[in-house]
């Protein structure tokens, strides 16, 4: 692939390696990245964990789907974006306007070493065990797999080989 024509969005569950893959991604490809919970937390002037609390999870999807919007208008990037972008309908159609989808999956134990030492996931604190992350994760699979163009198992795999996966089906 010589030039991004479109954003590549990067989806899945915290901890399936979006924003790894989206660093080694911006590399490759010499583009911007763009982290969507970063933009928030900047724009907001203020940690994810607290737009939950102070405003609710609502408050929190409704700046997440304005962003999206507002990225039409930027140069084609790479995109990570939050564990919980495709709980709202409409998302996903916001997404393929100026991009492809790429859902980036791993096991629930995968899941769990990554996040385990993490406090910054708000949806996890107090619920830190491979049992509750399979559930919000079969909880969330079909609408991942719905918004998806790209599937692509990160498993055991390095983030060359998920890279190249990635670039192989664009």
């Amino acid at each position: 692939m010589d030039k991004l024509t479109q954003h590549i969005f990067l989806i899945g569950f915290m901890g399936a390696g979006k924003s790894t893959i989206a660093a080694k991604l911006q590399e490759m490809l010499d583009v911007k990245q763009m982290e969507m919970d970063q933009i928030i937390v900047e724009q907001q002037k203020m940690p994810i964990t607290e737009i939950f609390e102070k405003y609710g999870e609502a408050h929190f999807r409704d700046i997440e789907s304005q962003l999206l919007i507002d990225l039409k208008n930027e140069a084609p990037g790479i995109v990570s974006c939050g564990g919980g972008i495709v709980v709202r309908e409409e998302n996903p159609g916001y997404m393929k306007e100026s991009g492809k989808i790429v859902f980036l999956t791993a096991t629930p134990e995968t899941i769990y070493e990554r996040v385990k030492d993490s406090t910054e996931r708000p949806i996890l604190n107090g619920n830190m065990n491979v049992e509750y992350i399979r559930e919000l994760m079969e909880k969330r699979r079909a609408k991942y797999e719905a918004a998806a163009d790209i599937i692509v198992a990160t498993d055991g795999k390095s983030a060359e080989e998920i890279c190249s996966e990635i670039l192989a089906q664009m």
